[in-house]
């Protein structure tokens, strides 16, 4: 399901063996049949804070509420572990804003917690923290964030 959206450059291609170590972070959706049509992930970045990764809803199930009810699935889950705000790049904005994202700049974390989420090799994490060394790859995206 990945793929396709790897090839357009929605989504950043991620080795099988990374899909693996995260399944335990994925909501999926399927259809009546059991079809997979959705799927998200809810990686935890911090004591309070948690990135929505590889959001995806078949095509043809655009503009059904998939991905509304994934959001809702990893938001809920976020809630569970105790995490107070959520972080997304994303080309959709739209989507994001209308589920109470926003835009956000560079200081989303006091000087403590920046020095400690540095540190990590997770590229997600460069991401959120819009280090240099990533922008090759979100050209385009938008940086968001929502509190719960």
């Amino acid at each position: 399901m990945l793929e396709p959206y790897v090839q357009r450059r929605i989504l950043l291609g991620k080795d099988l063996v990374v899909l693996y170590e995260a399944v335990q972070q994925f909501v999926v959706a399927e259809d009546a049949s059991g079809q997979l049509i959705g799927c998200g992930a809810l990686h935890v970045m911090w004591e309070d804070l948690g990135e929505i990764r590889t959001l995806i809803v078949a095509d043809e199930w655009l503009h059904h509420g998939v991905g509304s009810a994934i959001v809702e699935g990893l938001e809920n889950n976020a809630r569970a572990l105790g995490l107070s705000r959520l972080f997304c790049l994303t080309f959709e904005v739209e989507f994001f804003t209308r589920r109470g994202f926003a835009e956000i700049g560079e200081a989303v974390v006091d000087p403590d917690v920046y020095s400690q989420l540095v540190r990590s090799p997770d590229e997600g994490i460069a991401e959120f923290l819009d280090l240099a060394h990533v922008k090759p790859n979100t050209l385009g995206n938008t940086r968001m964030l929502k509190t719960l």
